[in-house]
């Protein structure tokens, strides 16, 4: 199969949210899977991943990743509203 050319989106992400988005991109092979694909993130390797890089907003930063990880799934399973 002849591979697609793809252009890379650029995508601006404001300093508030910088660390969610660092932490989002380390736990990019960390998803729970299903028989219909991907689940969620696991959480145990987030919490193990708060404490390697001691983060000091753990409930705050569990937050912004949820909604990351539920856009996410979001547009995965059909760009749901």
């Amino acid at each position: 199969m002849p591979e697609q050319e793809t252009t890379p989106q650029v995508v601006k992400v404001w300093p508030e949210n910088w660390e969610a988005f660092e932490m989002f991109l380390r736990l990019e092979t960390q998803w729970r899977t299903g028989p219909r694909g991907l689940l969620g993130l696991d959480y145990r390797v987030v919490e193990w991943l708060f404490s390697l890089y001691q983060t000091s907003r753990p409930r705050e930063l569990l937050e912004d990743l949820q909604v990351m990880e539920l856009a996410f799934l979001g547009e995965l399973h059909g760009g749901a509203d």
